[in-house]
């Protein structure tokens, strides 16, 4: 996996390719928690950047993943699903996210399962900006029997808003994914790359790691465990091809840190196991990976403990 570090230099972007003029240009995804999000971005960028669950509020961060085709770069932008239900310093932290990224970027990818429209949509929808091009991504279409009853529905989202295009896909299809770059391609801005053309994502191994790990807690604990639990990295060190990783579980109740290490710790091994395999195959190298929980309790109570964790 290739990697641009925020202040990495790298070498001068070409201005154009095979005599085209190179384009290059932010796109955010947006949607309502668990429609999708992190499985696209993946999808668009070729390889795995962000972590999925069917947990809601899985992604806590705005990533950045990188895919150059041709002349074009599209520089994606995943945000946490827009919070609703609870007003917490962690979910308005989420949502400030959501909001500043939508100010940044040159497209937006409003993503909702086809034929689907609820007041969580709504609410996202809102906060895209007037003018601003945004493409209706009509994720799952593989969910929909008939085809012919997306036709209304359509029509009733574009009384919405005034959507530059609309997308029916799904994620999974590698045609659908190549088909939507080839709709983005024309909203780019004619200007130099911002990344190199090989990378991938401005994310650091230290932080996917970290995500890799939460994902894993999340897919294994299910609905057990309440969201408000986060991975930090307390050691990060590589010798040649190996990487020595320990790394913290942070949660709220001592009930927590029982439901996640498990009977006889059996629990904690196979997340602890699960996270390496991954690592070892994201990054590939081998991983020696240490796992503790820690109780902290009202970590995620406060923005200034918010903060101490990493979160913007």
């Amino acid at each position: 996996m290739t990697h641009v570090e925020p202040d990495q230099p790298f070498s001068l972007p070409p201005s154009e390719v095979d005599g085209q003029p190179t384009r290059c240009g932010l796109i955010a995804i947006v949607g309502r928690p668990n429609v999708g999000k992190s499985t696209l971005m993946n999808a668009l960028v070729g390889q795995k950047i962000s972590i999925t669950s069917k947990k809601a509020q899985t992604t806590r961060h705005r990533i950045t993943g990188v895919r150059t085709v041709d002349e074009a770069q599209f520089v994606f932008v995943d945000t946490p699903g827009f919070q609703v239900k609870h007003a917490n310093p962690l979910n308005r932290t989420l949502n400030r996210t959501v909001q500043s990224t939508l100010s940044d970027v040159d497209i937006v990818l409003f993503l909702v399962e086809a034929g689907r429209f609820g007041m969580d949509d709504a609410k996202v929808l809102a906060l895209i900006p007037e003018g601003k091009p945004c493409v209706l991504i009509a994720n799952k279409l593989d969910t929909v029997q008939r085809r012919a009853d997306l036709l209304p529905w359509l029509k009733s989202m574009q009384e919405r808003h005034a959507f530059s295009e609309f997308v029916p896909m799904s994620a999974q299809k590698q045609a659908d994914v190549d088909r939507l770059f080839a709709i983005l391609k024309p909203y780019l801005p004619q200007q130099e790359w911002f990344y190199d053309e090989d990378a991938l994502t401005d994310r650091s191994e230290k932080f996917l790691a970290s995500e890799i790990i939460r994902e894993k807690l999340f897919r294994l604990t299910g609905d057990e465990l309440p969201y408000t639990s986060t991975v930090v990295i307390d050691k990060w060190d590589e010798e040649g091809a190996l990487r020595r990783i320990a790394a913290t579980i942070v949660v709220e109740r001592d009930a927590h840190k029982g439901m996640i290490i498990g009977e006889k710790g059996e629990r904690l091994k196979r997340i602890g196991t699960e996270a390496r395999q991954e690592l070892e195959r994201l990054m590939e190298a081998k991983v020696f990976l240490e796992l503790f929980v820690k109780v902290r309790s009202g970590w995620a109570a406060t923005e200034e403990h918010l903060r101490s964790y990493g979160y913007e």
